[in-house]
């Protein structure tokens, strides 16, 4: 099969494999002649499209014509452009889609004494501000002896803020540093501060609410003569506490997954971001949980998702969560369409219109449970939704911060980079599995050869049961971690 068409009222399909000029190729008893050279992952039109029409992929209009589009050509920026405005009005359609039945599965994970679980049982070092983050990287070099028994590991997560910020900024660093002090793949964790920086010790501990003292201890640089031997001496003491936890049973029900894409293309929506959506649809369904972020790349498809809310409170606070992030556009004087990038348009999507309807594949077809705001931690199990750019490492450490156990990141151009939590790289296409071993986890351009959806969801279900049991994927065997902090507002 050379190509495929999504949905039966779309006007043009996507190529799967490159396709010669005058090639003749019949998809759903529509002969169609290549008047163009197809790239993988890129349109070819099924009938003439008149000038201002409208092009249809995925059952909705990804853009319209700019000009007449003959039956066979090749259908990309160079003849289509976005139909999106900062304007938009929802009503709510409230839709529900059977979820497929799956027997229990377990992994073997962490109990934590807060009842969450963890899949990881690592210390890390959480600085409050950027002043610290050599000191913080010292403390690892120096540390790794402490990486012994149930101990995963000795990381740090270093950042430029925790200073001259105000306000939005401020908070939102606040935030996520919080938050990730108490993820639960970290079995303890060390705050570093400086002693003289806006975001205080005080005002962290405030942010941070109740804490175990055996499990988070904090180190002010300024308070003492030598900062390496007293964060030397609080690590050894994190390490005796982190150490008694030892991997047990646990269901697959206690799970957070994250969903994120980068580097997409053609077959991005068609193979990679479906077998997501359809592992994500069984992981819910065994009482798990799944969130999805990168609300830029909502737009054109959010409707998509509206009509799935659970019920019109939760329907309200994602028609918020985006017309926020558009009015976060049109206050820095930007359209909410400059998407997508060179690298989506090399690979065939040609709008952000085409981009979203691939990108919300992800969600599968559950009920959204909840709306979170920036590095909010997950309350509510199914799927939810989270406040966030479509900017990787940012929405990875988003993600993190929220309480994603681990993030699957699909991808069609590949890219090595790795959130604190355990990031499962998924390419959309054979090439890149093969081209890129070092990278990529798992490989879902099967689909595109005939997988189905059900038989690669159920191999990517077991493949992240063995990553939460354990299994390091490619950019922890790399040490590739690393977090970015969403910012709006003035630096001092």
């Amino acid at each position: 099969m050379k190509l495929i068409r999504i949905n039966p009222s779309d006007n043009v399909a996507v190529a799967l494999e490159d396709i010669n000029e005058n090639e003749i190729i019949t998809i759903n008893d529509i002969e169609v002649k290549a008047l163009e050279e197809i790239g993988r992952g890129h349109k070819i039109a099924l009938t003439d499209i008149e000038e201002s029409s409208p092009i249809i992929k995925y059952g909705n209009v990804i853009a319209l014509a700019k000009r007449p589009i003959k039956m066979g050509q090749w259908v990309h920026t160079h003849n289509a452009k976005t139909n999106l405005s900062e304007a938009g009005e929802y009503t709510y359609n409230h839709k529900v889609f059977e979820l497929p039945s799956v027997s229990d599965k377990f992994f073997q994970g962490y109990k934590r004494e807060d009842g969450k679980v963890g899949i990881r049982n690592e210390i890390w070092i959480i600085p409050t501000v950027g002043c610290v983050n050599e000191v913080a990287k010292e403390l690892v070099r120096e540390n790794q002896d402490l990486v012994k028994g149930s101990i995963d590991g000795l990381y740090t997560f270093t950042h430029p803020f925790g200073c001259s910020q105000l306000g939005g900024d401020h908070e939102q660093t606040k935030k996520l540093l919080s938050s990730l002090v108490k993820h639960p793949n970290a079995g303890a964790v060390l705050v570093l501060s400086l002693g003289c920086e806006n975001l205080t010790m005080t005002q962290f501990q405030e942010a941070l609410g109740d804490w175990n003292p055996e499990r988070v201890k904090f180190l002010t640089c300024q308070n003492f003569s030598d900062e390496i031997e007293e964060g030397t001496k609080l690590l050894k003491e994190l390490a005796e506490y982190a150490g008694k936890f030892k991997r047990e049973s646990c269901p697959a029900s206690s799970l957070v997954v994250g969903m994120k894409c980068g580097g997409s293309d053609g077959l991005s929506g068609i193979t990679a971001n479906p077998a997501v959506g359809a592992f994500s649809d069984k992981l819910i369904s065994m009482g798990g949980t799944s969130i999805l972020t990168e609300v830029p790349e909502m737009f054109g498809a959010e409707s998509i998702l509206f009509n799935r809310c659970l019920d019109e409170d939760v329907f309200n606070k994602a028609v918020k969560m985006v017309n926020d992030f558009k009015d976060y556009f049109v206050s820095h004087g930007q359209v909410v369409y400059e998407n997508p990038s060179p690298g989506n348009k090399a690979g065939g999507i040609t709008t952000l219109e085409d981009k979203s309807c691939g990108c919300v594949q992800k969600g599968g077809c559950a009920q959204i449970t909840d709306v979170l705001s920036y590095s909010e931690p997950v309350k509510i199990r199914g799927l939810n939704l989270l406040s966030g750019p479509g900017n990787d490492l940012v929405s990875a450490t988003d993600l993190t911060a929220a309480g994603a156990h681990m993030i699957l990141f699909t991808t069609g151009r590949g890219t090595p980079f790795g959130a604190p939590a355990p990031t499962i790289k998924i390419s959309t296409n054979n090439a890149l599995f093969q081209n890129k071993p070092g990278w990529i986890d798992f490989n879902a351009g099967s689909v595109a050869d005939g997988e189905s959806l059900d038989s690669i969801s159920d191999r990517l279900l077991d493949f992240v049961m063995e990553i939460a049991s354990g299994r390091k994927t490619k950019s922890e065997e790399k040490g590739y971690r690393e977090i970015s902090i969403f910012k709006d507002g003035v630096v001092l």
